[in-house]
C-alpha cells in the first residue's frame, strides 16, 4: 500500500451536507481517504488537501 497527499479543488455548494458529499466523491477516485480538510476558500472553490492510499500494483 502506498500513502499519497492529494490536493483537490471543489466548486462550494449551497448546503453543507452537499459539499462533503461532493468532496468524497472526488477524492474517491484517487484511493482509499484517510483524512481529509478545507484548507482554503477563494470565490467558489474550495480547496482540499487528503491523505489517501492505494494498493501497491506490480509492473
Amino acid at each position: 500500500m502506498t500513502t499519497h497527499f492529494i490536493t483537490a479543488e471543489i466548486d462550494l455548494q449551497e448546503n453543507p451536507a452537499e459539499l462533503q458529499k461532493e468532496i468524497e466523491k472526488e477524492l474517491e477516485k484517487r484511493g482509499e481517504t484517510l483524512r481529509w480538510a478545507i484548507t482554503d476558500v477563494k470565490d467558489d472553490k474550495a480547496t482540499v488537501e487528503a491523505i489517501a492510499v492505494t494498493a501497491d500494483t506490480e509492473a
